[in-house]
């Protein structure tokens, strides 16, 4: 069973979970994103269309939402450990059994839904032990944690297609199962949080006279209880809600430009060359974004869900400029304004999420969070590809994406406005009553 919350370190052990989550990134979000790479030479094995093929990641990346709750509700039950270990278990397994390649059905079982299913394990409990882990620096040790997804992309891309051309897809797969069972290590080293505070404790303890055993005692009943279930009924609470629907709109627009960013450069006449350099600005701004915007979030200069709305703000503008690019040069300015104030969402949306619901709901709130946001990440693409297939230019892809995320950023203001009318409810409701004097001390004093 999971322990309750304590209080979290906010440094010391954390910052090695922190490197373990980033770990666990790379080798999770990471993969899915180049597994692209993969598409041309299963295609070509099994002579099938491209719809065909495509299914593969797609059942990846809905398992990988789909399975959210199942994880954070395992990490209520046992421990984030037992569940980061088991889904870089199940990720080896998906690579491992699709290296037999029988069939496509067989693709779709294996890389597909059993690698999802080991992605949304490991990448849901490092994400959400991270948190626990930190209060202060909270944000910082998120945007930490995620930069592993850029740091991997980065790399993949180009070590992954030398994988295949020296042994094949299905070698390659295989060989990257296995540099996933990593995981695992990682997992082992993501310790329970109750763990670190009972130790932390027994440490203070031999510090203290031998004579004091009232505060020993007192120290081994305030020690961590059992964790309550998974919260389901966040549903219900307004704020939540208005947060599920800021995901849902912000997961429509986020998928759209990495889609349509090569065939809008394609349309402008730039080089092939060139085009796919536009990728490695988007990953190298992308992770600048993170740690620079969990930096400044650390600093508590700016509320995080003000922080949040600015970057979305941000983000809307820059997807509405760039359809006006007419050149690489204009193109690569605009994609690397959109990488890094993407970047920047992605380092502090956790941290307000664990504001909005507070630590003892975190896990449940995590997993239900990324079940709702997935319909937006279904949605987005194949409307935004309606809209550019009526329309018949790449740039109303663009449009989409920015319109749909800057209604998304109106639903923040709102949630923003009902958290401080609950702040001042609360305040008004704890305020302290005046003072009265006994009924006898006033008729002294009007007597006086």
């Amino acid at each position: 069973m999971q322990a309750k919350e304590s209080n979290p370190p906010d440094g010391g052990y954390g910052w090695v979970v922190v490197v373990s989550a980033f770990l666990v990134m790379g080798l999770t979000a990471a993969v899915l994103k180049t597994f692209g790479l993969f598409f041309v030479e299963i295609q070509q094995h099994f002579d099938e269309l491209s719809s065909t093929t495509s299914w593969i990641t797609s059942v990846t990346i809905a398992v990988f939402h789909l399975g959210a709750p199942v994880a954070s509700s395992l990490c209520v039950r046992y421990t984030h450990r037992a569940v980061v270990i088991t889904g870089g278990l199940l990720a080896f397994s998906g690579m491992a059994l699709g290296f037999l390649g029988f069939s496509m059905i067989w693709m779709y079982a294996t890389t597909g839904f059993l690698q999802g299913l080991g992605i949304s394990f490991s990448w849901t409990s490092a994400i959400s032990i991270v948190s626990h882990y930190f209060s202060k620096k909270r944000a910082l040790a998120n945007a930490v944690a995620s930069a592993g997804e850029c740091a991997f992309a980065f790399t993949f891309g180009p070590f992954f297609q030398w994988l295949i051309s020296q042994y094949g897809w299905k070698g390659a797969l295989l060989i990257i199962g296995g540099i996933q069972l990593n995981i695992c290590v990682c997992g082992v080293l993501m310790r329970p949080l109750a763990s670190s505070c009972l130790l932390e404790g027994r440490h203070s303890e031999t510090e203290t006279p031998s004579g004091n055993s009232s505060s020993r005692t007192q120290k081994e009943d305030t020690s961590p209880v059992k964790h309550k279930t998974f919260n389901w009924m966040l549903v219900r609470q307004p704020q939540f809600t208005l947060y599920a629907i800021f995901g849902i709109l912000a997961a429509m627009s986020f998928f759209v430009p990495p889609l349509f960013l090569v065939p809008l450069s394609y349309s402008l006449g730039i080089d092939e060359s060139w085009t796919a350099s536009l990728l490695s600005i988007l990953a190298v701004v992308d992770f600048a974004g993170r740690l620079l915007c969990g930096w400044y979030a650390n600093l508590h200069v700016t509320k995080s869900v003000h922080l949040l709305t600015m970057t979305i703000t941000l983000i809307s503008t820059s997807l509405l400029l760039l359809p006006l690019a007419n050149n690489y040069l204009s193109l690569a300015i605009f994609t690397g304004f959109y990488g890094f104030f993407f970047g920047t969402t992605v380092a502090v949306h956790i941290t307000v999420l664990a504001d909005v619901v507070g630590m003892p709901d975190f896990d449940s709130a995590l997993g239900l969070f990324m079940l709702i946001r997935s319909t937006g990440g279904f949605v987005g693409p194949p409307l935004a590809g309606l809209i550019v297939d009526m329309v018949g230019d790449y740039r109303a892809g663009f449009y989409m994406a920015g319109a749909t995320l800057f209604l998304s950023a109106a639903f923040l203001v709102i949630l923003d406005q009902l958290q401080q009318r609950k702040a001042r409810g609360s305040q008004t409701n704890t305020k302290p009553e005046k003072p009265t004097l006994p009924y006898s001390s006033l008729h002294l004093l009007k007597l006086q």
